[in-house]
């Protein structure tokens, strides 16, 4: 059975959250689930539910947590019994197959990152993010934070993630690879993208050049690159062009709405789209190229975005993701000559 860290006390609302989403999880999955964090909180929250000493859940303490406002590498040198840290532990122990944390974004990364290692080939972990498309399969977006400035040979080797992640998690046949620029035009751009372009042109995945901005949500592309900081500015452009178009249309639904058969279609519609733009569908954010599987969640992730990431990790283990990109690297390496060799890995 596979087995998955829960960072208990990171989330903005922790443990409440934390504790549901893992007990919803291990009812309806084949999973079994560490809640890591101070025992003197968790075991009253897990005891709130009585089916769960039937459930594959256990806690490990941790005495120390890692806060929203904490610095990154501080919070690593310093609290060196966060629940983070410990979690992050287990997967390098192999007492668990990957982590989930909805806790400090940074503090995450740095941890994961230091303490599970790094997969060979790879410079920087990226954190890849699922987004709702016009064809109903999500395009995925790497990176979309984890690193603020990126040489070109970093957006190629998330390019390899992203489409592995794709194919591997979304059953995507063979990815479209797209950079995110300026213009669809291969002249338009900064140097980093155009000299990143380059190298994509020569690897082993079916890139397209350039998109846009709104091919983000059009579906063009199943793997979108770009820099950690642009690629989080369109992450949060996104949730909140999606908080204002939900609230938006339960306006305009109950000001028009003059019929009871009206009113149950339009919530039915009403629904049915929150649920296909709701983040906690998508659980969180896998951190790829981290040797053990770290899934990041929204720091206000409720019962079913943990419930989600749960789910997510599980999946990750399930097809060796993380193998496959140590793997598919290393056969980039020998099938070419050492000058590509340097300029991408």
């Amino acid at each position: 059975m596979i087995t998955v860290a829960v960072d208990a006390m990171g989330g903005d609302n922790a443990p409440a959250p934390e504790v549901h989403g893992a007990v919803r999880a291990a009812r309806s999955q084949d999973v079994s689930i560490i809640l890591v964090g101070r025992e003197e909180l968790l075991r009253p929250e897990l005891a709130k539910y009585s089916d769960a000493k039937q459930l594959a859940i256990r806690i490990v303490h941790a005495s120390e947590v890692v806060t929203m406002d904490d610095n990154p590498a501080k919070a690593l040198r310093s609290k060196r019994d966060s629940s983070i840290r410990v979690a992050a532990r287990l997967v390098r122990d192999g007492e668990a197959h990957g982590l989930v944390s909805a806790g400090n974004t940074g503090a995450a990364m740095v941890t994961a990152k230091t303490v599970m290692g790094m997969v060979p080939g790879v410079d920087r972990p990226a954190l890849a993010s699922a987004f709702p498309t016009l064809k109903g399969k999500p395009t995925i977006m790497v990176d979309v934070g984890a690193n603020v400035d990126c040489s070109a040979r970093m957006l190629a080797q998330f390019a390899v993630m992203g489409d592995i992640y794709s194919r591997l998690i979304f059953h995507t046949e063979d990815p479209k690879v797209g950079i995110l620029s300026i213009g669809e035009e291969e002249h338009k751009g900064n140097d980093l993208t155009r000299t990143a372009a380059q190298l994509m042109k020569s690897l082993p995945i079916t890139f397209i050049g350039n998109v846009e901005g709104r091919d983000l949500y059009t579906g063009k592309a199943d793997v979108i690159v770009c820099d950690g900081f642009i690629g989080n500015v369109a992450l949060k452009v996104s949730e909140g062009m999606v908080e204002v178009i939900k609230h938006m249309l339960q306006e305009s639904l109950a000001a028009t709405i003059t019929r009871k058969i009206g009113y149950v279609l339009s919530r039915a519609a009403y629904k049915d789209f929150k649920k296909r733009v709701d983040y906690s569908e998508y659980g969180g954010a896998p951190l790829l190229g981290v040797k053990g599987i770290c899934i990041i969640s929204h720091g206000r992730s409720n019962d079913n975005a943990i419930r989600n990431a749960i789910r997510v990790a599980t999946e990750f283990a399930s097809e060796h993701v993380n193998d496959r990109i140590a793997s598919e690297l290393n056969e980039w390496r020998l099938d070419n000559g050492a000058t590509t060799k340097a300029a991408l890995i």
